[in-house]
């Protein structure tokens, strides 16, 4: 068995299934809902017609340009945990119906659905891939009825989980929203640095409102903390990509000596309860997006896109000054002046030196 794994390239791990495909899965939703979210928010504040309007019609539901590219997330989402697991062809391209079962039955927990069904259903399609003379009939029927079948099983009650679990993070946020405002802050910020995807917990989850903005806050502390207090050896070049690429390339630098991330954690534990009790910021855009932080400032555009989808809704009155001045100091003032001043104490008590930030 270990030699027939071995060969069909099968590694039951924890790094393949928890990082390898969770990241894969939080590129496929960034591909589609993510960007679809971007382009409706473009096309809705610059008033372009070509992304407001209609461009497909599909069982009497009309889509824009951005809803369609939302529409794909299940098939963008198991065909990119498919070529994480370095599926061959015929199981890749038999993922795009697996992840449209999954994301569909697995209702608003459908992320979550998508990652168990499809990386089962890759794994059996790799399993029987070239193994006979009709592979081309084969392996699809094979990798997409484990997959249709699974999803039917186990999507919806994997879906009402991970909702129930998001409910009750958002539920107690809006109870406590201090400590929890610190706890969800700290811990997405750090699963943001970690090489798993924060993106995708938070999609899974169905993380928004109060509990959103919070993980907003982590994971803006995070990348714009680790961006700032390493200018000194990375320069503009480290602001960049870490400011809004991925605090993730300190990845190695924190192996070699964790006290560089106490800095940006601290301050995350600060933000995160300024956000929720002070600005009361709530992410109400797309789930994916309150684990993006300043990646791409995709974090920030799920906050705008929130209040312009609540102000068009009637929950909320305008977006107002205090709006504008709480997103820009948790996502970058506060981070950024806080995290200097815990690598400055960390640095006069001889923990970090700046070298061991250099990437």
């Amino acid at each position: 068995m270990k030699e027939f794994l071995k060969r069909k390239n099968i590694e039951i791990s924890l790094r393949r299934y928890g990082i390898d495909a969770l990241g894969a899965m939080a590129q496929g939703l960034f591909c589609s809902l993510l960007i679809g979210t971007i382009i409706n928010t473009i096309g809705t504040q610059a008033h372009i017609s070509f992304l407001t309007e209609p461009v497909a019609t599909v069982g009497g539901v009309d889509y824009t340009v951005g809803g369609i590219a939302s529409a794909m997330s299940g098939p963008a989402m198991a065909a990119a945990i498919a070529y994480a697991l370095a599926a061959p062809p015929l199981v890749l391209f038999s993922m795009i119906s697996v992840g449209f079962a999954a994301n569909a039955l697995g209702g608003a927990g459908g992320p979550l659905s998508v990652l168990f069904v499809a990386i089962i259903a890759a794994e059996c399609g790799k399993a029987v891939s070239k193994e006979t003379r009709v592979d081309i009939l084969v392996t699809p029927l094979v990798t997409i009825g484990v997959g249709i079948a699974l999803s039917a099983l186990i999507a919806p009650p994997i879906g009402k989980a991970a909702m129930a679990l998001g409910s009750l993070i958002m539920w107690a946020t809006n109870l406590q929203p201090f400590l929890m405002g610190i706890l969800v802050s700290v811990f997405v910020g750090m699963a943001l640095t970690l090489p798993i995807s924060s993106a995708a917990i938070c999609a899974a989850l169905g993380l928004v409102g109060l509990a959103g903005g919070a993980a907003v806050a982590g994971c803006s502390a995070q990348m714009i903390g680790f961006a700032v207090i390493s200018f000194k050896v990375n320069g503009w070049g480290g602001i960049l990509s870490q400011g809004i690429g991925t605090s993730m390339l300190q990845m190695g630098n924190i192996v070699k000596n964790p006290k560089i991330w106490i800095a940006p954690t601290l301050a995350s534990a600060i933000t995160g309860p300024i956000a929720t009790c002070i600005f009361h910021l709530e992410m109400n855009g797309a789930p994916v997006s309150s684990g993006m932080g300043t990646c791409g400032l995709v974090g920030q555009i799920g906050v705008y896109s929130g209040w312009v989808a609540d102000a068009a809704a009637g929950t909320k009155d305008a977006i107002t000054a205090f709006d504008w001045m709480g997103l820009v100091l948790i996502s970058f003032i506060l981070p950024a002046a806080l995290a200097l001043v815990f690598h400055t104490l960390t640095k006069k008590l001889g923990w970090v030196t700046d070298e061991d930030l250099k990437i």
